[in-house]
């Protein structure tokens, strides 16, 4: 049978991986940029989402919000899923960004917007 013959391959190429992982941390840290600060304006505006009118959400009634809603879903060129999909998602979307900052009464509004959107699309 052939001998295998050990090298010290194995431990030279270990201590080198160890100094080039130090070595690229650092410099990964120094050129990393600074992610946008407005991602969700940006999504707003350049993503395959719908086209909201302005002021859809600041609507006092809530069967109008989500008629509002309705309408431009089902004529969206834009979108991908189908037209309640995207109109929830729109609808959950502006509910998670406002965060904390969103009125009490206007949450519950949109809430119920929610609720008025699976009627007028039949899935309740």
């Amino acid at each position: 049978m052939a001998q295998v013959r050990k090298t010290t391959h194995s431990r030279k190429t270990g201590a080198r991986n160890t100094a080039r992982r130090k070595a690229s941390t650092t410099r990964k840290r120094s050129s990393r940029r600074a992610a946008p600060k407005r991602w969700s304006q940006r999504v707003t505006k350049e993503s395959d989402a719908l086209d909201l009118k302005r002021g859809v959400f600041k609507l006092k009634d809530p069967k109008k919000i989500a008629g509002s809603l309705k309408r431009l879903a089902e004529h969206s060129s834009r979108r991908k899923a189908g037209a309640y999909r995207s109109a929830l998602s729109m609808l959950t979307f502006y509910i998670n960004r406002a965060g904390k900052t969103l009125p009490k009464t206007q949450r519950t509004r949109l809430e119920r917007a929610k609720v008025e959107l699976k009627r007028a699309f039949g899935r309740e």
